[in-house]
């Protein structure tokens, strides 16, 4: 047989081009993706996930509003000898157009309800009481919290201490025409939801995450977040004005991070380079990037903005999340994407170290080509074997999407 070595060349050539371009040799350096466990895939449009210990087993259990399948349900943790099966699940209510779920225990009594906040035509929060016994397996009762009703789209719920006042209040954000950040005043028995009085403390135009925490060291609750569109779109902070005026202020003080001229997503609050201070790592979306704040002092008005670049091959952003994915003693950091058609990667994780003055990123796979939109992101170890799995949710994939899962962490 004859060889024809002028085709063997260009054969040579176009691989060694294909295989040196920079987006196929990092692709090639990520690793493999981790192996994926779905804990629901029965609806459509899963969106985020909230955690908390809802039964007392000391376990993570989670809330997830379905939004194309119009429910919200709970999910009981089965423990790390099960967390690889289908786990134990319980519709809590029928939730048009859901965006998010929360757990709060609106009527402090010890025991956790489940909000849902609904966008589009609904435009309402439905409060979740559980039966008393084996709720997830009995049915729970559903209400509608009046003050909610037709006055945004609601996107986003956290519990927090707002009034210093025992227990925690219910804060809300939504997006669109009147979008509003505030909470929820209860009357005499936080039982009775008529009696609850809405209390704005920001406009809004897009809310994409909440955070309660103290964010210049006066001791109180301020609200940090995520605005996506709008005059205020950005990373921002509100100044809780402390217990006297909290309850009665019609706006909080509020002080900008970063991000004005960028459309951000989630955000993440977490001390990302181990100097004692919380910093705030934001994900935008085009560009697709990581902004990283560095915190410079305990007020909250001082911050070094870094910025760093998506990898090559992956979808838009979306979430972010930080841990010690490889078990160096170092934090590293977790994203999510949307708009990840394949081969995009919807999740990958970025480990760092320092050259010099600089910091050297690595990019590293977790879903591959899978996933099309996944949304917010919980780093726990699932399996209890030692390292931290990446829980979240997708709702694009295919017909029906992944819906709520979790991946493995190969590190052990």
């Amino acid at each position: 047989m004859r060889c024809d070595f002028n085709q063997v060349g260009r054969t040579l050539l176009l691989l060694s081009a294909l295989f040196t371009s920079p987006a196929v040799a990092e692709d090639l350096q990520r690793g493999k993706a981790w192996e994926l466990h779905l804990i629901d895939q029965s609806s459509r449009g899963a969106d985020g996930v909230k955690l908390a210990d809802f039964d007392g087993d000391g376990l993570q259990d989670i809330a997830t509003g379905w939004e194309e399948g119009n429910l919200t349900r709970v999910y009981r943790n089965p423990g790390p000898a099960l967390a690889k099966q289908l786990w134990p699940a319980q519709t809590v209510g029928t939730t048009p157009q859901v965006e998010d779920a929360a757990w709060i225990d609106l009527n402090h009594d010890g025991r956790l309800e489940v909000v849902s906040c609904c966008e589009g035509k609904s435009q309402t929060i439905f409060v979740h009481w559980a039966p008393e016994h084996d709720p997830f397996q009995k049915q729970w009762q559903q209400e509608v919290l009046p003050a909610s009703q037709g006055k945004m789209m609601w996107m986003f719920a956290v519990p927090a201490q707002i009034d210093q006042q025992p227990g925690l209040e219910l804060v809300a954000g939504g997006k669109g025409k009147g979008a509003q950040i505030g909470w929820f005043q209860p009357g005499d028995n936080p039982r009775h939801l008529a009696d609850y009085r809405w209390t704005s403390l920001s406009s809004a135009g897009w809310i994409m995450s909440l955070f309660a925490l103290d964010m210049d060291g006066d001791g109180d609750q301020d609200l940090l977040t995520t605005d996506r569109k709008g005059k205020l779109r950005g990373c921002r902070w509100l100044e809780n004005p402390g217990a006297l005026a909290a309850a009665t202020a019609a706006n909080w003080k509020n002080h900008s991070v970063g991000g004005e001229d960028r459309e951000v997503m989630f955000a993440r609050v977490a001390d990302l380079d181990q100097d004692g201070l919380q910093d705030i790592l934001v994900v935008t979306r085009l560009p697709d990037e990581l902004l990283w704040f560095r915190r410079l002092d305990q007020s909250g008005l001082k911050w070094d903005k870094r910025v760093i670049p998506f990898p090559a091959n992956t979808g838009h952003g979306k979430g972010v999340a930080v841990g010690d994915m490889n078990l160096d003693g170092r934090p590293d950091v977790v994203f999510s994407c949307g708009s990840a058609e394949p081969p995009k990667s919807g999740m990958f994780w970025m480990s760092f170290s320092k050259s010099g003055s600089e910091l050297k990123w690595e990019t590293h796979e977790i879903s591959g080509p899978r996933g099309i939109k996944y949304d917010r992101i919980e780093l726990l170890d699932l399996d209890a074997d030692g390292d931290l799995d990446v829980l979240s949710c997708e709702e694009r994939d295919q017909k029906q999407g992944l819906g709520v899962f979790w991946y493995e962490n190969p590190a052990r």
